[in-house]
Formats: structure tokens, C-alpha cells, sequence
């Protein structure tokens, strides 16, 4: 199965959702398909203008490594020089911590979200709580 822009929308909707019964603050969210294309993108009220580059820095790193936020920085934190090496590859559009999720249908990896706002853990619980409800399973 495929991404679909009604999943994307689903996913953002239920993240949302969770960071408000979580009580976060404001969340940026962007889903990306598997080619590391932004296939929708929202910014709630209040949200820092720039956290659509910190988002899709998360879910950019996620789904072109084929790793989560949270196995890049501890590849980050073993190996810091690969991932410096791998932010000069990608222009700088890497951030490698918890909240770039991996959306899963089986064994295939279908695209990433990435979520920012909070703590980089609770951005990462929103995450995989939206890609729940759209049917899919988060790696993060």
C-alpha cells in the first residue's frame, strides 16, 4: 500500500490530537512519502514560524536513511563524523533525534513524519499516535 494524502491528513489530524490530550505545546507535523516528498504539512497556532524545517529535517533524515530519529542520534552520538558526512550529502536537511518517524504498511517502508514542539520523546509518542490511526506502524 501506498501513502495517501487522506492518510497524511489523518496523521496530522491524530498527532494533533495526542499532543493536545498530552498537553504539548504547539506541534508542527509533515508527512513525507516514501521519497522523502512533503505530502502535507500543519503548523498549529503559536508554533514557532521555523519548526517546518526542524519537522522536516526529522522526517527528511528518517525516511532517506531508512532509520528512525531515535537509532540516528544514537548514531549521531557513536559515529558523529557519518553524520556529519550525511547532513553534507543532504544539505544540512538532516536532524537526527527522536520525532522522525518511519511509517511501516508490513515490512515496507511507505514515508516518514516528522513532529516538533515539545520534547523530541513526546513529539516521537505524537507521532506514532497518528500513524496508528491512519492504519500504519511507526518506527521511531
Amino acid at each position: 500500500m501506498t501513502l495517501t494524502l487522506d492518510h497524511a491528513r489523518t496523521i496530522i489530524a491524530a498527532t494533533r490530537a495526542k499532543g493536545r490530550e498530552m498537553e504539548l505545546k504547539p506541534l508542527s507535523v509533515v508527512v513525507l512519502d516514501a521519497g522523502g516528498h512533503v505530502m502535507a504539512f500543519e503548523r498549529e497556532d503559536r508554533a514557532a514560524p521555523g519548526r517546518f524545517a526542524i519537522a522536516h529535517g526529522k522526517a527528511y533524515g528518517a525516511v532517506m536513511l531508512g532509520m528512525a530519529g531515535r537509532a540516528q542520534m544514537a548514531r549521531a552520538e557513536a559515529q558523529g563524523y557519518f553524520m556529519a558526512a550525511v547532513n553534507g550529502v543532504y544539505g544540512g536537511q538532516v536532524v537526527p533525534v527522536p520525532g522522525g518517524v518511519l511509517v511501516h504498511d508490513g515490512d515496507q517502508v511507505i514515508g516518514a513524519v516528522g513532529v516538533t514542539g515539545d520534547t523530541s520523546d513526546h513529539d516521537a509518542e505524537a507521532a506514532l499516535a497518528g500513524i496508528a490511526a491512519a492504519g500504519f506502524v511507526g518506527e521511531e
